[in-house]
């Protein structure tokens, strides 16, 4: 195990030490490689019998079967298959027809029910929800503000998609979870697809400053600063 594992291990020991003998992890299961190597390092800091999986289809998931393998394969015992779809499309419907059909009401919706699921699971189990955005994601705001970007403790906050990897590697997960193309669940497209620019590219950027062509780095930079809001606090009004 190497040195950079081992010390997420022990910050996430710690924080469930600080949460309490009983506190469990609840974390959504999607497959991807994000919420599979968060989950695996969930379990070896506290153990699979401490971490409740959570898969939330939106209706039909051409790729479930891989999530059911992560699940498997970590040997987490407590898990849950809840379908969003109904829950999405009750929301859609309430509201008014030109808001519910646009594209960013579409796609956020979902994240933010998705959510929704797991404090409830995390309330009835004295759990605490792992977010598992990383930094590529969080650097432009390919998240949803109180969806996926919400969550108790992050643990891979501070990593890029490379560095994420590079973790899942030296957990010894298969290649096919780490390595498994992200897609947005409504297109079809990759995340890279919808970005503009390809997550080594991005992170290129961001861990030695090898600046993009131009037109790159000012939609890196552009969506940057326009999702700001969703990793910082909220600002308060001071006391006048």
């Amino acid at each position: 195990m190497t040195i950079r594992v081992q010390r997420i291990i022990n910050w996430i020991k710690k924080y469930f030490i600080d949460n309490g003998p009983d506190c469990k992890a609840v974390i959504g299961i999607s497959g991807g490689k994000d919420s599979t190597v968060a989950a695996a390092l969930l379990c070896k800091a506290i153990g699979p019998e401490n971490v409740i999986a959570v898969q939330m289809p939106q209706g039909y998931q051409s790729d479930i079967d891989i999530s059911n393998e992560v699940i498997e394969y970590l040997g987490i015992k407590e898990h849950y298959n809840i379908n969003i779809g109904e829950a999405c499309k009750a929301t859609f419907f309430s509201l008014p027809s030109d808001i519910r059909n646009l594209p960013q009401v579409v796609s956020n919706v979902p994240a933010r029910e998705r959510m929704n699921i797991l404090y409830a699971i995390a309330a009835a189990r004295h759990g605490r929800v792992a977010n598992t955005c990383n930094r590529s994601e969080n650097y432009v705001g390919y998240s949803t503000k109180f969806g996926d970007s919400a969550g108790d403790f992050s643990i891979l906050h501070n990593y890029t998609v490379t560095e994420v990897k590079e973790i899942g590697l030296e957990l010894g997960l298969p290649e096919k979870f780490i390595e498994k193309v992200p897609e947005d669940g409504l297109t079809g497209l990759s995340d890279e697809e919808n970005l503009g620019f390809s997550y080594k590219t991005l992170d290129n950027f961001l861990l030695y400053r090898i600046t993009p062509p131009y037109e790159v780095y000012k939609n890196i930079e552009q969506r940057h600063k326009r999702n700001l809001h969703k990793t910082e606090e909220m600002p308060i009004c001071p006391f006048f």
